[in-house]
């Protein structure tokens, strides 16, 4: 049996960590921040629909909400409420992750994925006023290679383009969900095994018609000319991109990569041939970045654990670089 020092010395020892959480919560935030509450201890990626005036939220337990924000909008609002809006039972035991919103089609575009043990993935589109599914395209399965579909980018014909964290490809999806093909490439994979242990991450479509992707664990960027036949270069970057995860494009000049820190802003000024990170944002140290949206003209930051018990207590953290 443990003496009675020792469960001293345990409690003391697991106070502390949790006395600098409580710490942090409870200071005034740097910029403006949206909080709202949450049953789930998780989620993903966040993003803004100006359309409706709400934050769509994937769902780590699988699926979608919404948090919808009130007519008048003011620092000192008490949390907001997340509002389940998709839950679907043949997803049951997969997360969603990555999303995009694609105004023109009305409609979100959702990776879902086998988190643990990367034997299912898959798309899925929705509706953005009546909720219906538009449609849901397997992209990997339990007899293929393990795979890890993340993050999603849709181009302006429709189609859309899923990164596989662990495999390092793209999958190409069709306006209405037909599997078209594999974007594979050497460049995708790190040299040093290690690195790829997270790999291809966030990806946005640039509206000159390439894709720009990042790979999370060696912070190389990728540009992929859609116009050239899907060709992959690495785009030289000055400045360290390790740990980045979710990408947002700001302008056509300037991309937002959320991860560790917080955020970093990327400027490139020859078309995303090289860049430079020109700015940095620390938000809350003991809240982890996972995703960036703009709303009116602003970035927020996704992160992705929530804190608080019963009702988990997310953030939504506006960041100025």
């Amino acid at each position: 049996m443990c003496s009675p020092k020792f469960l001293i010395f345990l409690v003391l020892f697991s106070a502390i960590p949790i006395g600098i959480i409580v710490t942090l919560e409870r200071a005034h935030p740097a910029t403006h921040v949206y909080h709202y509450h949450s049953s789930g201890w998780f989620r993903e990626c966040a993003k803004w629909d100006s359309h409706n005036r709400r934050f769509i939220v994937s769902l780590f337990e699988g699926g979608l909400a919404q948090v919808k924000l009130p007519e008048k909008d003011f620092d000192s609002s008490p949390p907001l409420e997340e509002v389940t809006v998709v839950k679907e039972a043949s997803l049951a035991g997969n997360a969603s992750l990555g999303m995009v919103i694609d105004p023109s089609r009305n409609r979100v575009v959702v990776v879902n994925a086998d988190v643990i043990r990367n034997r299912y993935g898959a798309l899925a589109a929705y509706d953005l006023s009546t909720w219906n599914r538009l449609f849901l395209t397997q992209l990997s399965g339990p007899s293929d290679e393990k795979s890890f579909a993340d993050d999603v980018a849709v181009d302006a014909e429709g189609n859309a383009y899923v990164t596989d964290v662990k495999g390092n490809k793209i999958w190409k999806v069709g306006v209405e969900g037909k599997l078209i093909s594999t974007i594979r490439s050497p460049l995708f994979s790190a040299k040093e095994r290690y690195k790829n242990l997270v790999g291809l991450n966030g990806i946005v479509y640039h509206p000159d018609g390439f894709l720009i992707v990042i790979h999370t664990f060696s912070g190389n960027l990728f540009k992929i000319d859609l116009t050239k036949g899907e060709e992959v270069k690495t785009i030289k970057v000055k400045g360290s991109l390790s740990f980045g995860d979710g990408l947002e494009l700001v302008s056509p000049t300037k991309l937002v990569v959320a991860g560790n820190p917080s955020g970093r802003l990327v400027e490139s000024s020859d078309g995303w041939n090289t860049a430079s990170v020109v700015g940095k944002f620390s938000g809350p140290k003991h809240r982890l970045a996972t995703a960036a949206t703009v709303k009116d003209g602003k970035v927020y930051l996704n992160h992705l654990v929530g804190m608080g018990y019963p009702k988990k207590k997310h953030a939504l953290v506006e960041a100025v670089f």
